[in-house]
């Protein structure tokens, strides 16, 4: 009862899994993001496309039992998309088995108008995505991609890191020469590509990722209604990984043709890096 008369209790939802609590949106999400429109000269021809891997999952169980809810993080998701769009680039959206794609709308950015209107544009397709099973088992075309983005949110640790589709795309990304971009918790996406048989992929690089220490610290808050059933950043780094940030900042990162992020406010700087690295592979 105290918790929830200061703020910091987590809110209770329809569906019976919570959302971040009164304190917690205050001091973790914004109405308006840092995003700042650039001006880029547009690509052309072929290899236009970005594929956006985004998740159908919603719920996740806490150690507790509690469930959160998550989704894919619209600003880590439509900011480097802003910058992808103004530079001639194109999306395909696509989720596993074709639902919608879950977006944690209790973060949505409702006075930035840049954010709103990309979200306006692409609602239709969020809602009636591509199935991603469906893509790989028709092929998929490395002229037409320039890139593979996978979003964050917690909702990348749900569905993503065991579905052999997934672990398809980044394994033919990686063969093709196609960029991979993703940010925050959205590299969960690449254990998919460590099976019993195959060493991971990304072993060895060095990425920005949302840290297990800061996801520990926010149930004090009311962010997570509970502690993570499992750790990204350290799951990552026992397969190999070189973590670029020790802090959920505004770290970005390449390391070849993958292109990371470490949390929300590395959204906008996510983004530029992303346009300035595909558009210079084109040359």
């Amino acid at each position: 009862m105290l918790r929830k008369l200061l703020g910091l209790a987590p809110k209770l939802e329809s569906d019976g899994s919570y959302s971040p609590s009164k304190i917690a949106l205050k001091l973790a999400t914004s109405d308006k993001t840092d995003y700042k429109e650039v001006a880029y000269s547009p690509v052309s021809g072929s290899r236009r496309k970005v594929l956006v891997l985004a998740t159908e999952q919603k719920n996740m169980e806490m150690r507790n039992g509690k469930l959160f809810s998550t989704g894919n993080h619209p600003v880590e998701t439509l900011v480097p998309m802003l910058h992808l769009r103004n530079a001639g680039y194109e999306f395909e959206i696509a989720t596993p088995s074709g639902k919608p794609a879950i977006i944690e709308m209790w973060a949505f950015p409702q006075e930035d108008e840049h954010v709103n209107s990309l979200y306006t544009e692409y609602k239709k397709q969020f809602e009636n995505p591509t199935s991603l099973n469906a893509l790989v088992t028709n092929g998929l075309n490395a002229e037409e991609y320039a890139a593979v983005f996978v979003p964050g949110g917690h909702g990348a640790m749900l569905g993503l890191p065991e579905d052999q589709s997934v672990a398809s795309v980044l394994n033919w990304a990686h063969d093709n020469d196609v960029f991979t971009i993703s940010i925050c918790h959205g590299p969960a996406a690449f254990l998919s590509t460590c099976t019993s048989d195959s060493e991971f992929l990304y072993q060895g690089y060095k990425m920005a990722v949302f840290p297990d220490s800061v996801d520990a610290q926010t149930p004090m808050i009311g962010y997570l209604p509970g502690k993570m059933p499992w750790g990204l950043s350290e799951k990552l780094k026992g397969l190999g990984v070189v973590l670029a940030n020790s802090k959920a900042d505004n770290t970005v990162c390449r390391d070849r043709l993958l292109i990371t992020g470490a949390s929300p406010l590395a959204a906008d700087a996510l983004g530029k890096l992303a346009v300035e690295t595909l558009t210079s592979a084109r040359t």
